[in-house]
């Protein structure tokens, strides 16, 4: 089974730090892109991070930028989101997401170029 497993949500109050995985079920997902959304309650669902296949290349909401990063580890089939300062803003579930399609720099944002999703997992920030 082809499957994405997302862990590591919780409750953290703000200015504090949280760090999602993503892990893949096979060696297979090392060579796809990998990205991160999140939904909030009654909002649409948004990207927030992702990176490319191959180069490595990274890409960032400009609402996470120099707060949140984004990580492979190909040993563990696994992308990360480490998430600093986080902020009340932030709350939602988070998705991550994988396709084996080469996208260009400009398509990793939209959510319609992954094929694969994980489950989520809910990020809660308080105030």
């Amino acid at each position: 089974q082809v499957q994405l497993v997302e862990s590591g949500g919780g409750l953290v109050q703000a200015g504090g730090s949280l760090r999602l995985s993503c892990a893949g079920s096979t060696r297979t997902f090392n060579t796809y892109t990998r990205g991160w959304f999140r939904q909030a309650p009654g909002k649409d669902r948004e990207f927030v991070a992702a990176t490319k296949q191959n180069s490595g290349m990274t890409s960032y909401a400009q609402s996470v930028k120099g707060r949140f990063t984004i990580s492979r580890d190909n040993a563990k089939n696994a992308v990360y989101l480490q998430m600093n300062s986080l902020k009340p803003e932030d709350t939602a579930v988070y998705y991550c997401a994988a396709t084996d399609r080469h996208l260009i720099t400009g398509a990793l944002g939209s959510a319609e170029n992954y094929d694969l999703w994980g489950q989520g997992t809910r990020v809660t920030v308080t105030s």
